[in-house]
């Protein structure tokens, strides 16, 4: 069993890739760890993951685009593991399109989920945060919130956003002890980008002057270093995790 701080962090789109890492790696720093998934299959899969490596927690299902299963949420925390004093917002969509082709319903959702989810969550967290005088907000954005990317305006507008976001609420609250900054990763290894074909993946690597794509878990210990004391006097900040490809 991992050595427990007292603290809990809440991880969106925790079952899989970048959230699974986040919850595992805030996990071993000592937090209780809420991971929330889509599915009550993804759900479970998280508390058997948080089980196998010692860590305290449970796994959770949350439609982060639905306010009334936030707030089913954050009550369920409140009876159980209590307020969380981390919160990493990691779940998303995709719904990549030409603009021209793009339907009204791929743009909202992905608006939605991907965006007005930090709203949801971040205010829903808040209260608690500031009557401890201690909280850690990572949003994760993406590479593509700087750069744009063909067929994914959507996207790509709604991680421009999240940053934004990020910086407007690090300057409210920063005085009540509480931190928020975004992650933004680049091209990072996941069971999709294993499937892709190898003429594909090469044209990505040609963009990354490491030459290689990046780790789940790299992604992870800059969120795991943002949440600890060490990164207590950063806020309002963007990290981009991207090998170089992008140099803003």
């Amino acid at each position: 069993m991992q050595q427990s701080n007292g603290k809990l962090a809440l991880v969106t789109g925790a079952s899989r890739g970048i959230g699974k890492a986040i919850a595992l790696a805030l996990g071993e720093q000592g937090f209780a760890v809420a991971g929330t998934a889509t599915s009550k299959a993804g759900a479970e899969g998280i508390a058997t993951k948080l089980a196998e490596r010692g860590i305290s927690g449970a796994g959770f299902c949350l439609d982060v685009g639905s306010d009334e299963s936030v707030a089913a949420l954050m009550q369920e925390l409140q009876a159980g593991l209590g307020a969380p004093a981390v919160l990493v917002n990691n779940a998303g969509i995709t719904r990549d399109n030409l603009l021209l082709r793009m339907k009204e319903h791929e743009w909202n959702e992905v608006i939605n989920v991907n965006l007005n989810s930090m709203f949801r969550l971040s205010r829903a967290c808040l209260k608690a945060m500031i009557r401890a005088r201690w909280g850690r907000i990572i949003n994760i954005s993406s590479v593509v919130g700087s750069s744009g990317n063909p067929g994914q305006s959507n996207y790509c507008a709604a991680k421009a956003g999240v940053e934004g976001f990020t910086r407007s609420l690090a300057r409210e609250v920063g005085a009540r002890g509480i931190t928020v900054n975004a992650v933004a990763p680049g091209f990072i290894e996941t069971d999709m980008t294993r499937d892709l074909p190898e003429k594909q993946v090469h044209d990505m690597l040609e963009q990354i002057p490491l030459r290689r794509l990046g780790q789940a878990e790299e992604v992870a210990a800059v969120a795991r270093f943002l949440a600890s004391a060490g990164g207590a006097y950063i806020t309002g900040e963007t990290v981009h995790v991207n090998g170089g490809m992008y140099l803003g």
